[in-house]
């Protein structure tokens, strides 16, 4: 069995192989899913990373969201204390360029969101199975704050993301549901 590290390094370079044309075709199928998605249709508030360059677009499922009177919330990290909180984004400048080229909301212009208050969060990560189970980016932040998250959870990936079965841990949550550019996959 490769160990997680090595599923991660693999995934990548895959994840770099898609070509610009192909990515904005995969992203937009992706997106139609989860637009007609019910959990996503019902949600007052989704929590969702701002992806980075390489990742499913996410910016264009807040400014949806933000269309159809959503709430957004975006996750802020701790790197010490390996904690994330989420906070309310209504507008692109409420943005901050952290560590890597990440974008997280400004604590002093966004007010914080309780998790409670997210009805669906869109769990990211590079590998999926068929049980929920994934491995992420190896920071273990949406690990823990599964721990204290009991409302609905999804992830999107491309179809060649989702695998029959990857390693886990005692700790690793599963989410309901994935979205990929060809079906959505029910877990729960």
């Amino acid at each position: 069995m490769q160990s997680k590290h090595e599923w991660r390094t693999n995934m990548k370079v895959k994840l770099k192989e898609i070509s610009a044309d192909e990515k904005i075709l995969l992203d937009e199928q992706i997106r139609e899913r989860l637009y007609t998605y019910e959990p996503f249709k019902k949600a007052e508030t989704i929590g969702l990373t701002v992806a980075m360059k390489g990742e499913i677009n996410t910016k264009k499922i807040i400014e949806k969201a933000w269309t159809n009177g959503k709430r957004v919330a975006v996750p802020k990290c701790n790197p010490k204390t390996k904690q994330m909180t989420f906070h309310y984004l209504t507008e692109w400048d409420q943005l901050e360029s952290v560590y890597f080229g990440l974008e997280e909301p400004r604590p002093d212009k966004t007010v914080v969101c309780p998790p409670e208050e997210i009805n669906l969060l869109l769990v990211p990560g590079l590998i999926f199975d068929l049980n929920g189970f994934r491995i992420g980016f190896g920071g273990g932040f949406y690990d823990r704050y599964l721990q204290h998250y009991s409302n609905s959870t999804v992830s999107l990936a491309y179809q060649f993301q989702v695998v029959e079965k990857v390693p886990t841990e005692s700790f690793d949550e599963p989410v309901e549901a994935i979205i990929t550019n060809e079906q959505l996959v029910n877990v729960k």
